[in-house]
C-alpha cells in the first residue's frame, strides 16, 4: 500500500530528500507483481501468455487472455542498469510475440512478429535478454492486434538508482482497459467499435480496490492505456501535475497543474500531487458512457415501461443510481466509507482515500491479517 499528500496545516513526516535515497515500489492494485531469480548479474522473469477466467465485478465472468493468471499480466519491476531475461511461453492457442512498449532494446528483441522474430508457436517459448537503460513507466503487450483486445498488457516499471525529486512516498500503477461482452456471453467480442465493460486493473467499479494514503504525502499514480479510446482521467478535490509518458520522465520543473489528464491509446502518464485534503475522492474516466457499464448501443442503455408514472416526464429517465455495495467485496480499503457509496460508482473509476494516519494505519493491519490468514 502507498499513501501521498502535503498538507498545509499538518504535512506528514517527508521523505528523505537525499539524492541517494531509493524510489518506493510500485502498487498495482488487483493486479500481481512478477517474481524473479538471479542468475549470476541477471534478473530472470518467467511469463506465460495463456487464457485466463476472470470477473470485471463478482459473479461476472470473462474468458479473457493474458499473463500467469491474471488481466491485465503481472507487474515486472525493475532497475535502470539491470540486465534481464524475460522466457515467454506461449500457452494460446496461435502463434503470439510480446513487444516491449516504450523500451529500446536490440531489434532482436523488440518482439514484432515476422519481422524481429518469427512469431512464438503454441507450446513454444522465447528468450528475451536485454539491459534497461532508461527509467519510467513501460509495459509489455501482445504484438498481436486482437490478442490486445483480449486483455494481453501489463506494467514494465524500471525505477532510478536513485528516486526523482521530489520523492513520492506512495506509487501506483493502474491499467485502463475497455470490453464489448455481449449478452449471455463471455468471450470478448474484439471487433467492436463501442465497449459496455471499462475497467481498471481488469476491474469494474464498484469492485476497483481504491488507492488509499495518508493525508500530508506525494503520490504517483502511473496510467496506462491499451484499448481502442482515449481515456480523459480525473481527480476530484486536488490537482496534480504530469511527471512522465510512455517515453519515460518528463523534463521538469512541472509547473501546469491540471486535475484531468488525456491518456492516449498506447500512452502512459504519470501523475504527482501532495494528497493535502482528506476524503475519498473519486478517479474516474470523464467519458459519460465510460462511468458506467452496459453503455452501448446492443445492449443498453435502460429500458422503459411507457405505462409507468415516470414516463411522463419527458426524457425520463436518463441516469441511474445503483448502490451495490455486495459487489465491492469487504477489503480493509474499504474500511469507514458509508453505505451506498457504491451507487455512483460503475465503469472506470476507483477512490482515492485520504486518511489520518490512524486510519491507514488500521487498513495495513487489516491487510496484513488477511494476508496472514490466506499464508
Amino acid at each position: 500500500m502507498s499513501a501521498v499528500g502535503v498538507s498545509a496545516q499538518k504535512a506528514a513526516p517527508a521523505r528523505s530528500s537525499s539524492a541517494a535515497a531509493p524510489p518506493v515500489g510500485v502498487v498495482t492494485p488487483d493486479v500481481p507483481h512478477l517474481p524473479f531469480t538471479m542468475d549470476g548479474g541477471t534478473k530472470v522473469f518467467r511469463l506465460r501468455a495463456e487464457p485466463v477466467r476472470t470477473e470485471f465485478v463478482p459473479g461476472r465472468v470473462v474468458d479473457a487472455w493474458g499473463f500467469n493468471g491474471s488481466v491485465p499480466g503481472p507487474t515486472i519491476e525493475a532497475t535502470e542498469g539491470d540486465r534481464v531475461r524475460i522466457i515467454m511461453e506461449n500457452r494460446l492457442p496461435e502463434v503470439f510475440a510480446p513487444h516491449w512498449h516504450g523500451l529500446e532494446v536490440p531489434v532482436e528483441m523488440d518482439g514484432t512478429p515476422g519481422i524481429s522474430q518469427p512469431p512464438i508457436a503454441p507450446g513454444e517459448s522465447f528468450t528475451y535478454e536485454f539491459t534497461l537503460r532508461q527509467n519510467g513507466t513501460f509495459f509489455y503487450h501482445s504484438h498481436m492486434a486482437m490478442q490486445e483486445m483480449m486483455g494481453m498488457i501489463g506494467f514494465f516499471i524500471v525505477h532510478p538508482a536513485a528516486a526523482h525529486q521530489p520523492a513520492v512516498d506512495r506509487d501506483f500503477g493502474i491499467c485502463l482497459q475497455e470490453w464489448m461482452i455481449h449478452p449471455n456471453n463471455t468471450v470478448p467480442n474484439t471487433l467492436a467499435m463501442e465497449f459496455n465493460w471499462l475497467t481498471m486493473n481488469g476491474k469494474a467499479a464498484p469492485a476497483t480496490t481504491p488507492i488509499v494514503v495518508k493525508r500530508g504525502e506525494r503520490v504517483r499514480i502511473r496510467l496506462i492505456n491499451m484499448g481502442m479510446d482515449h481515456h480523459p482521467i480525473h481527480l476530484h478535490g486536488m490537482q496534480f501535475v504530469v511527471t512522465g509518458t510512455e517515453a519515460g520522465r518528463a523534463a521538469g520543473p512541472f509547473g501546469m497543474r491540471e486535475n484531468t489528464v488525456l491518456v492516449g491509446v498506447a500512452q502512459a502518464r504519470d501523475i504527482e500531487f501532495v494528497a493535502s485534503s482528506p476524503g475519498d475522492w473519486m478517479l474516474h474516466c470523464h467519458l459519460p458512457h465510460h462511468m458506467m457499464n452496459q453503455m452501448a448501443s446492443m445492449v443498453g442503455p435502460m429500458m422503459v415501461d411507457p405505462g409507468a408514472p415516470s414516463a411522463k416526464v419527458s426524457g425520463y429517465p436518463q441516469d441511474m443510481w445503483m448502490p451495490m455495495d455486495h459487489l465491492a467485496g469487504k477489503k480493509p480499503e474499504l474500511l469507514g466509507l458509508p453505505a451506498n457509496w457504491t451507487g455512483a460508482m460503475m465503469g472506470m473509476m476507483t477512490l482515492v482515500r485520504v486518511v489520518e494516519p490512524a486510519m491507514f494505519d488500521e487498513i495495513a493491519r487489516l491487510r496484513a491479517a488477511g494476508r496472514e490468514a490466506r499464508s
